[in-house]
């Protein structure tokens, strides 16, 4: 898939997800469709869900895949990382990220995406595996931050 096609699979989800979520703002609700819309919208992949930040650490949300880890330490594998850091890691081989947390061994890729509160505060993190190595570019970055800010506009 080239990046053109992504980027406009990424509009139509969005759009979706906004149609979803505009108006409700019980977070939980929204996490889980958004992580519906991923799962069934996305190729090669093969869990996509949230992490919420609850007592200095990330707890599993609503999300679609096979069973996961329930706790992840602040700045333990992609997602602590990337909540800990508060920016979004693509990692193209998890394999080779240290202290990676191999919650489904299917898993190759990740890209982990931090969601923040109105205020900027850290609410968790937006996590998509993929069973292929190298599976999520730029526009997959942009896509998903544009989906996790969209999510922060319903806390307003």
């Amino acid at each position: 898939m080239t990046d053109e096609q992504r980027d406009k699979q990424y509009k139509e989800m969005h759009a979706q997800i906004v149609a979803l979520i505009t108006g409700e703002t019980d977070v939980i609700a929204n996490m889980a469709n958004i992580s519906a819309v991923l799962f069934n919208g996305l190729k090669d992949i093969n869990w996509a869900g949230f992490y919420l930040f609850k007592e200095d650490q990330l707890v599993l949300g609503p999300f679609q895949g096979q069973p996961a880890c329930i706790r992840i330490p602040m700045g333990k594998g992609v997602c602590g990382s990337a909540a800990l850091e508060e920016r979004t890691f693509v990692v193209d081989n998890v394999h080779e990220f240290d202290g990676h947390i191999a919650c489904d061994a299917a898993s190759n890729s990740e890209i982990v995406v931090p969601v923040f509160s109105a205020e900027h505060k850290l609410l968790g993190v937006l996590d998509v595996d993929s069973p292929l190595y190298e599976r999520f570019t730029n526009s997959d970055k942009i896509g998903l931050e544009a989906i996790a800010k969209a999510l922060t506009a319903t806390l307003q």
